[in-house]
């Protein structure tokens, strides 16, 4: 038997020897004499795209280069914080805003702003009160209690994702309890997209189904409808009753203007088309860390709305209770004040012109290096990915050769690329197609 020695009284201390003691003879905590009862809980996977952050850092390499995750950085390779969003900041500070809680369905003034850059300002829509809109945490946060409301109130649904897709996609639409299922998007030998599959696979879904949309600057490929083929998928979910769901992730950030990256859900919406769209502010205002977005759905009527609205609030009142303040914040005071207003657009312009920018510099050097293949769908894609095509083998080799990091289906973050390393990554990708 292990003995213990007791200390009585409050004031009585232990000397040194006997502290010693009682660390020697303390017997094993008793959650270590068995086995655990999660045991048999499978290891998960790593995340495929943060998954490649990890395998970044841990590389000693001067040479690495990280194009796996999108975020923006600067030329130097550093992340970037708008200047706007500095002033956005100080403002705040100087108000002394408090820090208590908002409504579940979030900041009234960041809801009314984030609809103004959706559709427009003073939008038709909302004036005859058809629009439902609850701020929550970026793109994942808002699609997935959109999933949750359609698994709620529209079960047995079928959502349709485009193949490929963002790969948190299908994670946020399983756990939801959503079926899924792909429609074709990709045309890997012409590297651009499959127009006719994708109609076609639309045209077959059952009449109602939802049908999840990039808004602009799809991710992975990079490759967008034109207008004309917008208009031809509108009126494919006019005739067929399917809900668009757009995710509308890079909004100012793509083409540098805000009209034009909302021109798609503001065209179905103008047709009579009721959607929903998910917003994340991470990348066209550099607030990755804040978490701050919105879902919306833009219905036939004000009473549709009202009661849409009261059960997104009681699903995000269960999930997270309610939303951050100080992104939304921000996002209020840039787009309600018009000089900072002006000059976030601006802002964006600029990191998408850096990013066409080091989109032309990597054409031209592969088309240097490489005078026989097409390089051209680099600079026919659009927002900060490429998909290059590459094979899983050849992205092994892009790793492990010339320590190039990026998710395994041959995605890029041009972002995460500057001028000085364009001519670096051209050979390493001339290298893994010409010997992987």
């Amino acid at each position: 038997m292990v003995s213990h020695t007791v200390f009585d009284g409050p004031c009585v201390r232990p000397t040194v020897p006997q502290v010693a003691s009682i660390r020697r003879c303390a017997p094993r905590h008793c959650l270590h004499l068995r086995a655990s009862r999660l045991e048999g809980v499978e290891q998960a996977p790593p995340d495929p795209i943060l998954g490649v952050s990890e395998a970044f850092k841990a590389d000693t390499s001067d040479l690495k280069l990280n194009l796996g995750v999108g975020a923006y950085r600067t030329e130097e390779l550093k992340p970037y914080v708008l200047n706007v969003v500095k002033k956005a900041e100080r403002k705040m500070i100087d108000a002394g805003e408090n820090k208590e809680y908002l409504p579940i369905d979030g900041l009234a003034s960041f809801n009314k702003a984030t609809v103004n850059l959706l559709l427009g300002f003073d939008h038709a829509a909302v004036k005859e009160g058809c629009v439902a809109t609850v701020q929550s945490l970026s793109g994942t946060g808002s699609l997935r209690v959109g999933a949750q409301f359609i698994q709620k109130c529209i079960p047995g649904k079928t959502v349709y994702l485009s193949n490929p897709t963002w790969g948190n996609h299908r994670g946020i639409f399983s756990s939801a309890g959503v079926k899924w299922e792909y429609y074709r998007y990709f045309d890997p030998e012409t590297v651009g997209l499959d127009f006719e599959g994708l109609m076609e696979d639309i045209k077959n879904a059952p009449d109602a189904s939802i049908i999840v949309l990039h808004g602009c600057a799809h991710n992975p490929t990079g490759v967008d409808p034109t207008k004309e083929q917008w208009k031809q998928i509108a009126d494919l979910c006019v005739d067929k009753n399917h809900l668009p769901f757009f995710d509308v992730a890079y909004q100012g950030f793509a083409s540098g203007s805000l009209d034009e990256d909302a021109y798609a859900p503001r065209y179905f919406v103008d047709r009579g088309i009721e959607i929903m769209v998910a917003q994340s502010y991470s990348k066209n205002l550099g607030l990755y860390g804040e978490r701050v977005g919105a879902l919306n759905f833009i219905l036939s009527s004000s009473s549709a709305a009202k009661k849409v609205l009261s059960q997104l609030k009681q699903i995000a009142r269960a999930i997270y209770s309610n939303p951050p303040v100080h992104g939304a914040r921000i996002v209020s005071e840039v787009v309600g004040n018009d000089d900072m207003f002006g000059e976030w657009k601006q802002e964006m312009e600029y990191m998408a012109g850096r990013i066409k920018g080091v989109r032309q510099e990597l054409q031209d050097h592969l088309e240097r290096i490489n005078p026989d293949k097409d390089w051209s769908f680099i600079t026919k894609q659009i927002g900060m990915f490429s998909f290059t095509g590459l094979t899983p083998q050849q992205v092994e080799n892009m790793t492990n050769k010339h320590h190039i990091y990026m998710t395994k289906d041959g995605r890029i973050s041009l972002a995460g690329l500057s001028s000085s390393k364009a001519e670096y990554l051209a050979k390493a990708i001339d290298d893994s197609v010409r010997n992987c």
